[in-house]
């Protein structure tokens, strides 16, 4: 058989590993692998008709040229925010703009070529690994008939239907460093660092991070804050310190009382529009309201940098020979997750039927900006 696979959205430490341990399974098995280049844009710019277009958008995967790919992060076959079934008219391919008519600025669902591209090139079966955006897109082609297996990566850890997404234990670890590492700065100048961290709609890094490195507050994205109280809190955090300093975290998608999402840029493909700068907000809010100096910090692309820790290395790799196993059974439809603290598999329908997000009553204190853990007998490894 001949399978393929892509990394689309964000890249995040693990996914080398996870090819890797897919393409060894199946090529041990005596089949091959594809890898489409850049995410779905791989399958969407490839044209049958012109075969100069296959070394640009794929790459046939071996034990040989994989061998050492789970050594490094970032991903291997690199990574787009591209939706075949919303295609902007601008980043329509120019080989399809005869046969595909356009409407204005409305996308264009291009389905109908990523099927015919796949059928061109043989793929019986194809794993994607992605978060809730690029895995939508494999369960459009899963009702549309075509064989697909999921696997769910994120830093942010919210992807419906599995207890643990690729990225997100090296996303922790990554934070609690450079947390740890700006007390140093923050500390000999007195200060409030304000921590800003990714976390679009779900708060589980900022409120994770927050736990483990024991900062002072934490701002999630899933509770509005009063920048007043905030405000006053972490002044009263920094005066009651020996060390007279304050440390708190906020994610990216947060956004105080009667406020939006601070979001910059032009909309992709998925509707989201780039995050960022509401820590620099708090930052400036403190300043003006308490007469305090701070440090702001978005840690951003550093939390995803670099190679994964031992708890990615492990599921990444387990998770792409159990994607593999199902395809080599013929099983589809399927994402592979860990619930209970056991690997399993479940309907690749689940990622879109519902949202995966802190459970602020059980984990979050809204009185006080602060982790809140009440008891934890019975709660898994990762609160959530």
């Amino acid at each position: 058989m001949k399978f393929g696979i892509l990394t689309g959205g964000g890249d995040v430490p693990g996914l080398n590993p996870c090819i890797k341990a897919a393409v060894h399974r199946a090529t041990d098995e005596g089949n091959e692998m594809l890898g489409f280049r850049c995410g779905w844009a791989g399958v969407l710019y490839f044209n049958p008709d012109d075969q100069q277009t296959y070394d640009k958008n794929i790459i046939p995967l071996t034990k040989a040229n994989t061998r050492t790919i789970d050594r490094t992060g970032g991903t291997y076959l690199h990574t787009s925010r591209t939706n075949p079934g919303k295609v902007k008219p601008k980043e329509v391919p120019d080989f399809l703009k005869g046969s595909i008519q356009t409407e204005g600025e409305k996308p264009v669902d291009c389905t109908k070529h990523v099927l015919r591209v796949l059928d061109h090139l043989g793929v019986n079966a194809l794993i994607a690994i992605g978060g809730d955006d690029t895995l939508s897109y494999a369960v459009r082609l899963h009702k549309e008939g075509f064989p697909i297996v999921c696997i769910p990566k994120t830093m942010d850890n919210d992807v419906h239907g599995t207890d643990y997404c690729i990225g997100f234990s090296t996303a922790v670890t990554r934070s609690v460093e450079f947390i740890h590492a700006l007390r140093t700065p923050t500390g000999s100048h007195e200060r409030i660092a304000v921590v800003e961290l990714f976390g679009r709609y779900s708060g589980e890094t900022s409120l994770i991070s927050a736990y483990l490195a024991g900062v002072d507050r934490a701002i999630i994205s899933e509770v509005d804050f009063d920048v007043e109280k905030l405000v006053k809190l972490l002044a009263d955090d920094r005066n009651l310190n020996p060390s007279k300093y304050a440390v708190m975290t906020i994610s990216e998608g947060a956004k105080p009382i009667g406020g939006e999402m601070m979001m910059t840029g032009e909309a992709d493909a998925y509707g989201h529009k780039k995050l960022g700068g509401v820590g620099d907000y708090v930052a400036h809010e403190i300043e003006k309201r308490s007469g305090i100096r701070t440090v702001y910090q978005q840690l951003a692309y550093l939390m995803r940098s670099g190679a994964p820790d031992a708890l990615d290395l492990m599921v990444s790799t387990s998770y792409g020979y159990l994607a593999t196993d199902l395809l080599l059974k013929k099983q589809s439809g399927r994402m592979v997750a860990l619930r209970d603290g056991k690997y399993t598999t479940v309907s690749a329908n689940i990622i879109t039927e519902g949202k995966k997000r802190v459970d602020v009553d059980e984990l979050y204190d809204i009185e006080n900006y602060r982790p809140k853990v009440g008891h934890l007998l019975g709660k898994p490894m990762f609160l959530y």
